[in-house]
């Protein structure tokens, strides 16, 4: 094995590894033997020269490597056929009844860079690491001949891509780019993957929508940046009233049509093209209030940097929503900025509480779905906050 690269660390620097954290930034390397390129899988050793474990080298990026395993690596063909599968079993334990949510989840699933959500045979990828981009072959292989593939494709975040140093264009493993029709466990949705956001369906808030049955039925809902309609289906479904679906994408609003038209609710449903801070302002205007309002907006804190305007946009969008519920109504508040820690996110809530004039009681508070695991030891595996809280005067 005396060819594989070597990186060794700085003094210390290996504590947060051998802890369960998955990078290494550059400026934690103390030398390196062997001229690695990026994408080498490389050994890891201490100051003490060690051995800490493998990882995929990147010489271009801040996380000069990403750790695979704690062990030298002699195949990675095995070891990502084990990872998937074991990933894919943990999936089957937890969601029985479904056959498309998020299979891969990078770091959390030690398949560090790489995403893989599954729809049905249809597997999407997002590839954030440059050796899981020249091992992708080998993964494309797995799901073909372990899982039964029938397509696979990426769709890729730009702006990840760039930071790797990685080409942005989307490629096509296997198959086709076609429509799926699927099932959360409970609610059919149609996923189209040339309009839709991310991989073409957000599974980390899954759990969360089956959450908000609890306070929907025989209520008014209103579920804002609504996309595919999730949270509002799930509260038609446990029996609301009427849902209004708003979302300043006319394509997610035709999206949340076919999808709510598709399970034949007998909730009465409604459909705004419009900004949701502007529909949430008109409502305060005319005092029209709902018993359950949900805001699930996209990540306002793309950086450290916007962090501070990123707060008061979510306290001014959670003190709008505040003021449209009902007395005793509930409200169910998101947001997937991981720069937004839940500390940050609660203070907003107490924040816009405040300013709105109402009372709120706390009665839950959860991540991403099952699908989306944590590393305790590595806290960019967690962003996602979900919360809903009781309205009182």
């Amino acid at each position: 094995m005396s060819h594989i690269p070597k990186i060794f660390l700085k003094q210390n620097e290996e504590r947060r590894i051998k802890s369960g954290h998955l990078w290494i930034f550059s400026n934690e390397i103390l030398d390196t033997e062997g001229d690695p390129v990026n994408g080498d899988l490389v050994e890891v050793f201490d100051s003490k020269e060690a051995f800490i474990g493998c990882g995929f080298f990147n010489k271009n990026s801040l996380i000069s490597v990403r750790m695979v395993d704690h062990n030298r690596v002699e195949d990675f063909y095995s070891l990502a056929k084990e990872r998937i599968l074991n990933a894919l079993a943990l999936r089957r334990e937890i969601y029985p009844n479904r056959n498309s949510f998020r299979l891969l989840f990078s770091e959390s699933d030690y398949m560090p860079g790489l995403i893989i959500d599954k729809y049905n045979n249809t597997y999407v990828l997002q590839i954030y690491s440059f050796g899981m981009q020249e091992n992708i072959g080998a993964v494309v292989k797995i799901l073909q001949e372990e899982l039964g593939a029938k397509n696979i494709f990426s769709k890729n975040e730009v702006n990840f891509r760039q930071l790797e140093g990685l080409p942005l264009e989307d490629e096509i493993y296997l198959g086709s780019i076609n429509g799926e029709s699927i099932n959360d466990g409970a609610v059919e949705y149609y996923v189209d993957f040339t309009s839709g956001q991310k991989t073409g369906f957000y599974f980390d808030q899954n759990d969360n929508r089956f959450f908000i049955e609890n306070f929907s039925k025989n209520k008014t809902v209103l579920d804002a940046f609504c996309n595919a309609g999730g949270f509002g289906l799930h509260a038609a479904r446990a029996g609301a009233n009427s849902v209004t679906f708003i979302d300043s994408s006319n394509t997610e609003i035709e999206r949340a049509k076919v999808n709510f038209s598709l399970n034949n609710f007998v909730a009465q449903g409604e459909f705004i093209n419009i900004d949701v801070f502007i529909y949430l302002e008109s409502c305060v205007v005319k005092n029209k209030k709902f018993d359950l309002v949900i805001i699930d907006p996209p990540a306002f804190a793309k950086n450290k940097r916007s962090l501070p305007a990123a707060k008061k946009g979510y306290e001014k969008l959670n003190k709008l929503a505040m003021q449209i519920v009902e007395p005793g109504g509930y409200l169910a508040a998101s947001s997937c900025s991981y720069h937004l820690s839940e500390e940050e996110f609660i203070s907003i809530m107490i924040n816009a509480s405040t300013k709105a004039g109402r009372g709120i009681q706390l009665l839950h508070f959860s991540g991403a779905s099952k699908d989306h695991p944590e590393l305790p030891a590595m806290k960019e595996t967690s962003y996602l906050k979900f919360a809903v809280v009781r309205l009182i005067d």
